[in-house]
């Protein structure tokens, strides 16, 4: 497979992801600051900036938080390059560059996904309307990912693809975990207070989580358990080890079809080492802050590993 078209898949799924992702956490977001005060609601949206990364772009746009102002900003502002509306945009340009590696329903998915989005999207996000475009960016995702599973023939394309996904969503799942645990509380006091219960229920909702998390916990809201469930259920689908798993099953089969293994699967195999046979006891000896910052290194080092190995960048 050419590089070009090895990147162009990555990236599609990556931002597919990275899009759905961002979705849910709005959602996440938005139904806290409903049963919350007007100065847990400003904080709420200024922890889903900071998980996201835009906290300074938007700061250096907005002096306040509110809910209009913060969906509009993540969703669609022209101020705003990682805004959804950019990453399906991208999503669609990588697709259709490389639209000879994909199947009919993979491209006409994305690219009606794209344009409903536009068409959505070309006004401004209100309280009113967010949570129509929030559940069509998870939709659009879940119809491009159906699509390829279902008619993709499991070949170097399916692997990048299954890459990119499960790369980006690892990623996701590990940023969300550190912010709640070590900037979204105000203060140490909360821990185990309703706030504090509250706020790892969001964590769950934000990873489509918590309906899987009260059938294995009915119950039982903390730290320790929800933590041990993000990072290390295998039946989980958003959870860490999952992820990894596929990533590695994916590198695997890459290997074989080029008779090798390079630099990605020495990283692969070095992140898998730490989190094989950790239980979440050793995890929070280590620090929850520091292995989740040392996991998203390693992520990030796999990621840059496959770009150098197949000849491609972001």
């Amino acid at each position: 497979m050419l590089g070009r078209v090895a990147n162009g898949i990555f990236w599609m799924y990556r931002y597919l992801e990275r899009a759905e992702n961002t979705a849910r956490l709005l959602a996440a977001g938005h139904r806290m600051t409903l049963t919350r005060g007007p100065d847990v609601a400003s904080q709420e949206w200024k922890s889903v900036l900071t998980t996201l990364g835009l906290k300074s772009a938007y700061e250096a746009r907005h002096g306040d938080y509110t809910g209009a102002q913060v969906s509009d900003f993540v969703l669609r502002s022209r101020h705003n390059p990682e805004s959804v509306l950019s990453m399906v945009e991208r999503a669609r340009t990588n697709a259709r560059s490389c639209r000879s590696a994909l199947t009919g329903e993979v491209w006409e998915a994305v690219n009606e996904g794209w344009m409903s989005l536009r068409d959505l999207l070309e006004k401004p996000v209100r309280d009113a309307n967010l949570n129509q475009c929030l559940h069509a960016i998870r939709r659009e995702s879940t119809l491009a990912r159906g699509a390829t599973h279902g008619s993709m023939l499991r070949n170097e394309t399916y692997g990048f693809a299954r890459l990119g996904t499960f790369l980006e969503r690892a990623d996701n799942t590990a940023r969300i975990l550190d912010v709640k645990y070590y900037l979204l509380l105000p203060s140490l006091s909360y821990v185990g207070t309703a706030l504090d219960s509250g706020q790892w229920d969001n964590v769950l909702r934000s990873l489509s989580a918590e309906r899987a998390y009260r059938w294995l916990n009915a119950g039982r809201m903390d730290a320790r358990s929800i933590a041990d469930f993000l990072i290390l259920d295998t039946r989980f689908p958003r959870s860490l080890v999952f992820c990894y798993a596929m990533m590695r099953q994916n590198l695997s089969e890459l290997a074989q079809l080029h008779g090798e293994e390079n630099e990605a699967h020495m990283r692969m195999r070095e992140a898998d080492l730490r989190l094989a046979d950790r239980t979440i006891e050793q995890i929070f000896d280590q620090g929850l802050h520091e292995f989740l910052i040392d996991f998203i290194a390693g992520n990030q080092a796999i990621a840059g590993a496959i770009a150098q190995d197949y000849r491609f960048t972001n």
